[in-house]
């Protein structure tokens, strides 16, 4: 994938490094040091390291952390993958008659506070809408590479493509109406909702690839296979496999391995909006 000749974008918000729910970037040591200058100063030292380790909330606003590009290799990757999905939707939108507001993508380390409570960097990569912000820990395209055997730039593009494609589900009001009927479902026809978001989501990542190929030739060859092994290698049926466990489609959340590279293909050949209906799919 030819990423360095995207377009970079600043929407990026790095909190590497930042202990989770202080907004504080500290290492190890450090830590320790600042407690023992919070003592000096009359202060108790449990209470300092307390914040750093979670628990505690500061008293003063937390910090968003560095906006902007990143300058590391993989900051500066996200951060060009990010710009071309910007590039992508916005006149996407405006041919709907809508403005395309971007998100903004968050790097953080081991674990994260969003609107959506804090969470583990094991969770993976995920979308919040409270805050209309992606979220990912770049140690997860070591184990997309290495757990899941899908290696490749242009796996790790889809991974932040399927994620603004929940927030275009944000923007458009999908999100809100799969929420309000989810909240009056049972299990099972929640979960079949939720495997038809994460399908469109899918879709819509396919709708960037399209873009990128058709409109900036940003795809090189093999580019289309990483990113349909990568689709592959987390469907619901080869997870459920892996950690030796039945098949049990009920209790799928994001489609099979077969569905999610279906879905995948189609908006990387279409490029179509309207081709990425999955509530209105008969069959997925």
């Amino acid at each position: 994938m030819r990423w360095k000749a995207a377009r970079r974008s600043s929407n990026v918000e790095d909190r590497r490094g930042m202990t989770a729910g202080t907004g504080i970037r500290v290492g190890g040591g450090a830590a320790v040091l600042l407690a023992i200058a919070y003592f000096l100063m009359g202060g108790d030292p449990s209470a300092i390291l307390g914040m750093l380790s979670g628990g505690a909330e500061p008293t003063q606003p937390i910090p968003s952390g560095e906006m902007g590009v990143p300058t590391d290799e993989g900051g500066a990757f996200v951060s060009s993958v990010l710009g071309d999905t910007e590039d992508t939707w916005a006149p996407l939108f405006a041919a709907m008659g809508r403005r395309y507001e971007p998100p903004t993508l968050v790097l953080f380390t081991d674990a994260v506070q969003s609107a959506c409570g804090m969470t583990s960097a094991a969770a993976g990569p995920f979308y919040c809408p409270g805050d209309a912000k992606v979220y990912i820990d770049l140690s997860f395209y070591s184990e997309l590479r290495d757990r899941f055997g899908a290696p490749g730039d242009f796996a790790q593009a889809y991974v932040i493509a399927h994620e603004v494609g929940h927030h275009v589900q944000n923007l458009l009001g999908i999100s809100h109406q799969v929420q309000q009927l989810m909240a009056r479902s049972g299990e099972a026809e929640a979960n079949s909702l939720s495997v038809r978001m994460e399908l469109q989501a899918d879709c819509f990542a396919g709708i960037w690839g399209h873009a990128a190929q058709a409109q900036r030739d940003l795809l090189q060859p093999g580019d289309l296979e990483e990113g349909l092994a990568a689709a592959a290698a987390i469907g619901d049926d080869r997870m459920q496999r892996q950690a030796g466990g039945r098949v049990n489609p009920e209790s799928w959340t994001h489609g099979s391995s077969e569905q999610r590279v279906s879905w995948l293909r189609r908006g990387l050949e279409t490029g179509d909006i309207d081709e990425c209906d999955t509530f209105g799919a008969s069959r997925l």
